[in-house]
């Protein structure tokens, strides 16, 4: 499967944006799908899980209550909005697709996932 991120940007802190993740060449509803980011010299981290269907999500404690993971599988787009920002969210963010297990919760590590889009940047400034 091929994904692509977009809607990164500059925002403010306190600010919102909403990531985009679109997907292609295989049945999107078949993966489990994770946003993850990764800010300069810092190891590659989740941002949220959700599960095939859209019922089951997880969130990074760092992110709980400020962001929400979803995903329309009519349209074959991962989303994650993000409100309140903080300049510690500033990285570079990843969407990532995995269909190995069926065990949502094994997909909170980079290693489970089988496909990455490319990455959309996001700048918060204080």
């Amino acid at each position: 499967v091929q994904l692509q991120a977009s809607g990164g940007g500059l925002v403010q802190a306190g600010g919102s944006l909403r990531l985009s993740c679109a997907a292609s060449g295989r049945t999107f509803s078949d993966y489990a799908m994770g946003w993850f980011r990764q800010a300069h010299g810092k190891e590659r981290e989740l941002v949220a899980v959700i599960s095939w269907g859209g019922s089951t999500t997880y969130y990074a404690d760092s992110v709980k209550g400020r962001f929400t993971i979803s995903r329309d599988n009519a349209k074959n787009t991962l989303y994650v909005q993000m409100n309140s920002l903080k300049p510690e969210d500033t990285a570079v963010y990843y969407c990532a697709a995995g269909a190995a297990y069926r065990d949502i919760y094994l997909y909170t590590v980079p290693r489970q996932y089988d496909y990455w889009g490319q990455g959309t940047l996001v700048t918060v400034s204080s």
